[in-house]
């Protein structure tokens, strides 16, 4: 059988590339007779690989050396507490609630002090990034806290939150590596790795280094910061295999010619995709155009019935997992780093077919 277009929001699709060198590397690693998914992590060989993955991400994302970088697991969502524990020194924290996850880093934090939502779209079902100001934020919060990027509503931030001297916080699991972005703008950026650099299982963090080492008493060692760095990230067994992985995805992007290629990549499949539903009426994409997303393109015909008729014809034609988060319904079209450019084309022709053969009542 052939490979599919897997537009699924997460686990999403690996480069080609790299699943081949994994492929080709799965029984014997670089001649140690063994598989990268054996090998102890305490071993010459593997220690090579973590430090060739931080030192890759490092140019990759420009990271200053005043930073530091942890190969974490957890998942994204474990650092909604993580944040908090680590952070929050006097009990206070800012949070901007643009869709779900911000939402539920929001609930998380408030286990751990007050953590104020300053700005929300939740009212217009988060069809757009609310917009804020140095003036939006309590000058006594410990950080701001953002979702850069809005996987299940298809929106991202237009603008880097102008935030003074208070660390800016950033999930970013569903858009880091996807363009350049100033990491010296943010006082610490977390990520899930599943959607554009590794299989589940691998959670990043890039954080500044003032920031750690303030982590509460009762902080779990497993969620103390300045533990993690201090063991570079091998304060237990991290998540190996994941890891490698990332490591070969962060090559074959250096190889493309790094973050600006990626995002004009990006930016050219994702504008085939917003040009066609901007050029017609059958589809209705309900994201403000300033705030849409180059990552999770989300749209709906406006009758659920054919939704569903849409995403299960999708699926018979190799453009699999269509289908919308159940808080949004329609279709989203996940589009990271490794979808090809054909994938979206595929897509598109395919709605066009769709929109013909099933005209509204």
């Amino acid at each position: 059988m052939e490979r599919v277009f897997n537009f699924s929001a997460g686990p999403s699709m690996l480069p080609l590339q790299v699943l081949e060198t994994a492929a080709k590397e799965m029984l014997n690693y670089k001649g140690s007779g063994m598989s990268v998914m054996e090998m102890s992590h305490r071993s010459p060989v593997y220690d090579e690989i973590i430090k060739e993955a931080e030192a890759l991400l490092r140019k990759l994302m420009n990271i200053p050396d005043n930073y530091k970088v942890l190969f974490l697991q957890g998942g994204a969502s474990t650092q909604f507490a993580a944040v908090p524990l680590n952070l929050m020194k006097t009990g206070k924290a800012d949070y901007i609630v643009s869709g779900q996850f911000s939402g539920k880093a929001q609930k998380e934090a408030m286990k751990y002090g007050e953590a104020k939502i300053v700005a929300s779209s939740k009212d217009a079902n988060f069809s757009f990034i609310p917009k804020t100001d140095k003036s939006s934020f309590s000058p006594d919060a410990d950080y701001v806290h953002v979702c850069f990027n809005n996987t299940i509503y298809g929106t991202k931030f237009p603008y880097i939150p102008e935030t003074g001297d208070i660390p800016l916080v950033a999930d970013m699991s569903s858009c880091i590596i996807s363009e350049p972005v100033d990491v010296s703008k943010f006082g610490l950026i977390y990520a899930g790795a599943q959607k554009n650099m590794a299989p589940a299982g691998l959670t990043v963090v890039i954080v500044r280094e003032d920031l750690i080492g303030n982590a509460r008493q009762d902080t779990p060692a497993m969620l103390d910061y300045k533990l993690m760095a201090d063991n570079d990230s091998m304060y237990n067994t991290p998540p190996c295999y994941c890891i490698y992985i990332a490591k070969l995805v962060y090559e074959w992007i250096l190889g493309l010619g790094g973050l600006e290629k990626m995002k004009e990549m990006n930016q050219k499949k994702a504008n085939l995709l917003y040009d066609y539903l901007d050029s017609q009426d059958y589809y209705i994409a309900p994201v403000e155009k300033e705030s849409r997303s180059m990552m999770n393109v989300t749209f709906v015909t406006g009758d659920a019935d054919l939704d569903k008729k849409f995403a299960k014809e999708a699926e018979a034609q190799g453009l699999k997992n269509l289908k919308g988060h159940r808080s949004v319904g329609g279709m989203r079209a996940s589009i990271y780093n490794a979808m090809p450019y054909e994938g979206v084309e595929k897509l598109v022709e395919f709605m066009k077919e769709f929109a013909k053969n099933n005209p509204k009542a």
